[in-house]
């Protein structure tokens, strides 16, 4: 059914693929995506799943964007509809002028009806029935064949995709044949019976030389072993689980003595959230470097041994993969809503470390910051990720390592520094940064102490005294300081002419990355900011007092960025203008950019903020 002719764009569209979750469509959009990276285009995907095992609704969200975009789209224009259970909700989400493809097999023209759309049947269910047996194989080969069907309509190279079958299959290579099989069935249909290639094509660049597909889990976990961890201890919580998986995996291929077999690590999955980040304290504690990763719920139940990490001064590494809340909340959907739980975890004066990459690239860096700066301030860092990062593909730069990189394990004293002094105060501040030195079991007897989470003086005794206790905190105030000097450096992008600004941190980036270039194609220019480090230091705070409106771009409902600001910096709120998203979906350039006209330009029509 012909509708309204799609403008000709070239490597700028999104294609959708909505499926059952279960019925092995991962593959396939696998395949697409890489198809379009290997054609030199960058490309985005975005993968929206349930978060039982199978049955429920799914999809997949492709954005080819030469222009090099990192964000969700906020629009499609090419759906692949696979599950009749959605076609109207899939349907009215095409952008007018778009492409709605549906498996014909069963036709459904009651269903069909926009004008404005071009609707492409193709019968994937007979296809794959004529020509592949076992009800398994045939479902399994139908979501191939959309692939197939995609590549002709989308002027994607076959050579290229059978090159990539039988790099996924060279363990199997029957398996090449009756994909590429499959493949072959779609892309022939469609040269067959359809104007092929697209208005909406692929035409080959060669933007993605030096580029790799990841997710941001599997970067954190690879940044973890080249920073020198070798314990793990988690306990499995959707969407941080992929990140101790990998770890695993790459522990299995570089932590394996070649001539015992013998593993260099130890992976313990626990009882729970508590009982994790317990073992990485007990670990920290004799000088591993260990780690856990969890989400929202978990973070939750670790607050008091984060606690006791911080006021005994132990060091710890958590990430946490950011999910929808409160409660189980959303588990498979992404959010940033852990902002201000994870900076003051735990109860009383307690204020908590945090990185927020924004990226997997640099999932991969602060891994390894991580972990120095746990050991150096001797304290817990929380590595603040979340779903979208964590579990969707991105394309990133490759991953480049220093090899001169050394572990900063801080002020440990080792057997001959302790047989030179006299006596070893454990939580004495010797150069006036708040950090004091710490010892490792076993090393020396002088190094011995107690890892006090009760009141305890400078000298690692027990105490109730008034001034031997507020003497401790306060130099914990002081090592807070050092810290802020210690983060990540803010990303700052700035005009001195500009008053207006904005501020976000995480995966937001990309987003307001292309929001910016929109709004100063309207005219309306701001400077930026992306936190990667709390404590905030001055670079923060000389910002904020520089603009006049700063907008705080965030992923959840309370402003908790916002709040941050408030809270730990001498800015005057009423200059904060929130822009929050928080349906679960990974935030748009397009939010941002109405959020920020809607403000500057009131007179213009007030714009509807949509996902």
């Amino acid at each position: 059914m012909p509708g309204s002719k799609a403008q000709e764009r070239v490597n700028d569209f999104v294609i959708k693929i909505a499926s059952v979750n279960g019925t092995g469509s991962a593959s396939a959009n696998g395949l697409l995506m890489k198809a379009i990276f290997r054609s030199g285009v960058p490309v985005v995907g975005k993968n929206y799943f349930p978060s039982n095992i199978q049955g429920l609704p799914t999809w997949y969200e492709i954005r080819v964007t030469g222009d090099g975009h990192r964000a969700r789209a906020g629009q499609v224009d090419i759906m692949i509809a696979l599950n009749a259970e959605t076609y109207a909700r899939d349907l009215a989400e095409v952008a007018s002028g778009g492409y709605f493809i549906y498996d014909s097999t069963w036709p459904r023209p009651a269903l069909l009806r926009r004008e404005d759309l071009t609707v492409i049947g193709v019968p994937l269910a007979q296809l794959c029935n004529d020509s592949f047996k076992g009800v398994r194989t045939r479902i399994l080969m139908k979501n191939i064949c959309y692939a197939g069907v995609l590549a002709g309509l989308c002027n994607l190279d076959l050579d290229l995709i059978r090159t990539l079958l039988a790099e996924t299959y060279a363990k199997k290579p029957q398996l090449v044949d009756a994909n590429m099989k499959a493949i072959a069935l779609g892309y022939d249909y469609a040269r067959a019976h359809f104007s092929c290639p697209l208005p909406l094509r692929v035409e080959k660049m060669d933007a993605t030389r030096g580029h790799i597909i990841i997710d941001g889990n599997t970067a954190a976990a690879l940044g973890c072993v080249y920073a020198g961890a070798t314990v793990g201890a988690w306990y499995p919580i959707t969407p941080s689980t992929s990140l101790m998986d990998a770890y695993k995996g790459f522990c299995d291929k570089l932590r394996v003595d070649a001539d015992s077999g013998r593993k260099n690590y130890i992976m313990i999955q626990a009882e729970d959230e508590l009982a994790a980040v317990g073992m990485v304290i007990g670990a920290s504690w004799n000088g591993a470097r260990a780690f856990t990763a969890t989400s929202g719920p978990g973070l939750s139940l670790m607050q008091e041994f984060l606690g006791l990490a911080y006021y005994a001064e132990v060091p710890a590494v958590v990430f946490d993969i950011q999910r929808v809340g409160p409660s189980t909340g959303m588990p498979t959907r992404t959010q940033q809503g852990d902002i201000r739980s994870a900076a003051y975890a735990s109860h009383g004066d307690t204020r908590q470390v945090c990185l927020y990459p924004a990226n997997p690239e640099e999932c991969f860096e602060f891994a390894a910051k991580a972990f120095d700066l746990a050991e150096r301030l001797q304290a817990p860092v929380l590595v603040l990720s979340d779903l979208d990062i964590g579990m969707n593909d991105w394309v990133c730069p490759e991953l480049k390592w220093d090899e001169t990189y050394r572990p900063d394990r801080g002020k440990v004293l080792d057997a001959e520094q302790l047989g030179k002094i006299d006596r070893f105060w454990r939580y004495y501040d010797h150069d006036n940064d708040g950090i004091p030195q710490r010892t490792l079991p076993g090393v020396h007897p002088k190094g011995a102490y107690f890892a006090r989470g009760s009141g305890h003086n400078q000298y690692g005794g027990y105490t109730e005294d008034s001034k031997e206790y507020q003497i401790v905190v306060d130099r914990l105030r002081k090592k807070w300081l050092t810290a802020a000097r210690l983060v990540p450096k803010p990303i700052i992008e700035q005009d001195q002419r500009c008053d207006i600004a904005i501020i976000s941190l995480g995966s937001g980036d990309g987003a307001v990355r292309e929001a910016r270039a929109r709004l100063a194609a309207q005219g309306i220019h701001t400077n930026y900011l992306r936190v990667r480090g709390f404590p905030f230091g001055d670079e923060v705070e000389q910002f904020l007092q520089a603009h006049r409106i700063i907008f705080v771009v965030e992923q959840n409902r309370d402003a908790q960025l916002r709040s941050l600001l408030i809270l730990e910096t001498g800015v005057d709120k009423s200059r904060l203008r929130s822009i929050l998203h928080y349906n679960g979906m990974p935030i748009s350039a397009g939010y941002v950019a109405d959020g920020v006209a809607a403000v500057i330009t009131p007179q213009r029509p007030a714009a509807q903020l949509v996902g």
